[in-house]
């Protein structure tokens, strides 16, 4: 893309001329004793400008709005049909054609200038994937009969009576938004885009979980309905609202769910169940669908932001899955076991000392695991970065109607204000599918010093407009998750060799998602074909091999972005080490990283080519 070479030159031009005035106050390379500087009156404009964009693109997503701790749309839903889409773009089209006419990219700084062509930048992918809207599954992994209902429990605050309006506002509302969902479902159908079959039966098991227990069957209480009650009784335990106001709060909730909520469901599942007749028994990739080829390559540019073919990425893959089952057979003659390292790997999938119980018990003890490595390692973190988060890191699992055996931990990031810690999610429906030994790994990479810090830091950086405060690229934020695993080992982690085999596992698991990502949605390997090579080539658990098949054939190219970012990640550390010698410092390395924000790989590969060059003729 046009725009990725322009975001390499300014960095280059930007940041490496030292007599420059005009120079990042955020680059803590250059900042090194934490001062600032103040934005010249054309980039405070220009982030004004930015700010007010984004404050109108929020406005898109009341959702969104919440998600960021912001009240001011709490009783709407998103339009989410695809005219709001096509709004959005043309809205998107015009802010980018007002900054060409209302300022001058020449005139701003470093940073201002990168804020520019990430601005087009994201205008420029939503085009490129526009063409491919019906492509992506509606009702799969992650789709609105889960997202919304997690919506509302964890991101809906209530602190007043108002907010408790605004929720049942939004319940009253959800058949609209979720019809339009079954919509935009029935039109891909039409154009031949069926997602794979066990999208159909998580979605409708997800359903039958949403919508069981009180109000809508006798029985127990539903996870919604068990959150509506204790927000309620919160405002009333607090004197915010009186029994009275408690009980009709408590009727016009229950009212909602019934007239609105629960026939929306209704409807989707019927339409679920039936078309389920029409797919194939045989799960296949995206070259199926309507010129899939194109489309899967669409993918690996967005997800990877780079220009990496199929191919490439499959022999990636294969390199580094060969290479780093060298490492695992060091380990396994460490821990003294006699067999190939396939035995190794069953031994590991099956040993009970790699488990805890499948037991309330056991859950417990893995969360109070994950609390104590996390505190360990924020002990730490001062030796190894100069800019540190401020915002609080909480572990818990993942609700009841969205948790799934073997299901991938993930990162829900909290808001700016502190008001909701950013969150590090675990799957424990069944302890056979998440091993201990991998647990440290996992939490480097969803805590500290992986997702938490990255993106807590991301959204606390100042003199940045908004929208680089929350937008995101895969290839970075997984990359640098991947690369804080690796990191966790420099910094004292994994003493037991069953602890760092599990980092290795973590890391064979993303270079095995290369080669089965490419494998699934370029050359057509079936379900089983993918499954069986990720087990013969790792020791991660079958029922989470499986659940990770299926959310490869769910989301095209997304899994090559760890990987992806990670080795560039790498080798730009390797090439900072070699050109500074002893002038390189980890903390200023780690601090230039992320001390833009999220970039893509072209524009992060620039920015520290540039702080090499200042580090070096300083």
């Amino acid at each position: 893309m046009r725009i990725l070479s322009s975001i390499v030159l300014l960095l280059i031009v930007g940041c490496g001329d030292n007599s420059s005035t005009t120079t990042s106050s955020l680059d803590p390379a250059i900042r090194a004793d934490g001062s600032t500087t103040e934005n010249s009156v054309e980039d405070a404009g220009f982030i004004s400008w930015l700010d007010a964009e984004f404050a109108t693109e929020m406005d898109f997503s009341p959702l969104a709005k919440s998600r960021q701790g912001d009240k001011s749309a709490h009783g709407e839903l998103d339009d989410v049909s695809e005219a709001a889409q096509d709004r959005r773009l043309e809205w998107r089209r015009d802010s980018v054609s007002r900054m060409h006419a209302g300022f001058s990219r020449d005139q701003l700084d470093a940073e201002g200038q990168l804020s520019w062509d990430l601005w087009e930048y994201q205008l420029e992918t939503v085009e490129l994937n526009t063409p491919f809207r019906r492509h992506r599954f509606i009702f799969g992994r992650g789709g609105p009969q889960s997202s919304l209902p997690n919506n509302l429990i964890n991101y809906h605050r209530v602190d007043t009576l108002e907010d408790m309006q605004a929720y049942i506002s939004r319940l009253n509302q959800s058949r609209r938004y979720l019809l339009q969902y079954l919509e935009r479902a029935q039109l891909a159908v039409a154009d031949g885009v069926r997602a794979p079959f066990f999208d159909y039966d998580q979605a409708i098991s997800e359903i039958g979980r949403v919508t069981s227990g009180a109000p809508f069957t006798e029985a127990g209480d539903s996870d919604l309905w068990t959150d509506i009650i204790e927000k309620i009784s919160a405002l009333q335990e607090s004197g915010t609202i009186s029994g009275q106001q408690a009980e009709e709060l408590e009727r016009q909730s229950r009212g909602a769910l019934l007239s609105n909520f629960k026939p929306a469901y209704d409807e989707i599942l019927a339409w679920l169940v039936l078309d389920r007749a029409n797919v194939s028994a045989q799960a296949q990739g995206a070259w199926s669908l309507p010129n899939g080829e194109e489309y899967y390559n669409v993918r690996l540019r967005t997800m990877t932001t780079l220009p990496l073919t199929a191919d490439e990425i499959h022999q990636l893959g294969i390199s580094e899955v060969a290479r780093i089952q060298t490492e695992m057979e060091q380990i396994k003659r460490q821990v003294g076991f006699e067999g190939s390292l396939q035995d190794f790997f069953n031994f590991m999938r099956e040993d009970d000392q790699f488990y805890f119980p499948n037991t309330d018990q056991g859950r417990s003890d893995y969360l109070k695991l994950a609390d104590e490595l996390l505190a360990a390692m924020s002990l730490k973190l001062p030796d190894y970065f100069g800019i540190l988060p401020k915002a609080a890191l909480q572990v818990r699992r993942v609700e009841a109607f969205r948790e799934t055996p073997g299901g991938a931990a993930h990162y829900a990031r909290g808001t700016i204000d502190g008001s909701r810690p950013g969150t590090f999610y675990v799957h424990l429906a069944d302890m056979r599918a998440t091993a201990v030994n991998r647990l440290e790994n996992l939490s480097y990479h969803e805590g500290l010093p992986g997702h938490h810090m990255q993106i807590s830091i991301q959204q606390e950086l100042e003199n940045l407009p908004r929208f680089r405060s929350y937008r995101g690229y895969t290839a970075f934020s997984e990359g640098w998750g991947l690369y804080a695993e690796y990191l966790g080992k420099e910094m004292g982690g994994y003493a037991d060799p069953y602890s760092d085999f599990g980092r290795l596992s973590g890391e064979i698991w993303r270079a095995v998602r290369l080669v089965v990502d490419t494998g699934i949605h370029a050359q057509r390997w079936t379900q089983d074909q993918a499954v069986q090579y990720a087990l013969q080539n790792s020791p991660r658990p079958e029922l989470s091999v499986q659940s990770e098949v299926r959310r490869y054939f769910n989301n095209p190219a997304q899994a090559t972005a760890y990987k992806i970012g990670m080795l560039k990640i790498m080798e730009l550390r390797a090439r900072a080490e070699t050109e500074l010698g002893d002038d390189f410092s980890i903390k200023a390395f780690h601090d230039a990283i992320l001390g833009s924000g999220s970039l893509p790989m072209p524009a992060l590969e620039a920015k520290i080519d540039a702080w090499i060059a200042s580090v070096r003729n300083n």
